[in-house]
């Protein structure tokens, strides 16, 4: 699977979803993984095109019935990547790019031990503040913890992560290059 799913990680707000949005209608045979998750949908996010919105008792049964390859937890809410969606678009003979946490990964990684791992990093923590602020969707207690969570997550991805790239997201232009010499690349 070297080269035909890719996973990009990152904290929230470290511009993993802007990088993505800039970077993928240059590659026709990519499809981005649309998860599925109880989160509620912001605004101009579509069912079935930014996610598969479920309801709890929804997604409890896509686990039950094992049709995720990966889920977990995040800030109250559950995502996951469904085994149906993947294995559909691997079998049109295009390959994938995942937006998963770095634990999210590790999941996915007992599936697909090939997948190409990409990390995201902001250029620092006062930066990754900003980024969220800035956003104005979130209240002062979601921001502490998506910075608590962001923490956690990037010592993990250092000591437990499979990473074969890491892109520090600090202009943006040249991160994007940066993915697309990494998404250019094909077994």
């Amino acid at each position: 699977m070297r080269n035909k799913l890719f996973v990009m990680s990152a904290a929230s707000g470290a511009g993993k979803t802007t990088l993505k949005d800039l970077v993928i209608k240059d590659f026709p045979d990519i499809k981005y993984s649309i998860s599925a998750t109880t989160r509620k949908p912001r605004e101009g996010e579509v069912d079935g095109v930014h996610y598969f919105f479920k309801t709890k008792e929804e997604f409890e049964k896509l686990i039950k019935e094992d049709g995720l390859i990966e889920w977990n937890e995040v800030h109250g809410n559950y995502y996951g990547t469904p085994k149906s969606f993947v294995e559909h678009t691997l079998a049109e003979g295009n390959r994938v790019l995942f937006d998963l946490d770095v634990f999210g990964k590790v999941n996915f990684d007992k599936v697909y031990p090939d997948a190409t791992g990409i990390l995201i990093l902001p250029p620092s923590e006062e930066e990754l503040e900003k980024r969220l602020r800035g956003r104005g969707t979130d209240s002062e207690e979601v921001i502490q913890l998506r910075l608590a969570n962001a923490k956690k997550e990037m010592e993990f991805a250092k000591t437990k992560g499979k990473y074969e790239y890491v892109i520090i997201n600090d202009d943006l232009q040249r991160a994007a290059e940066e993915l697309r010499n990494i998404l250019k690349k094909k077994d």
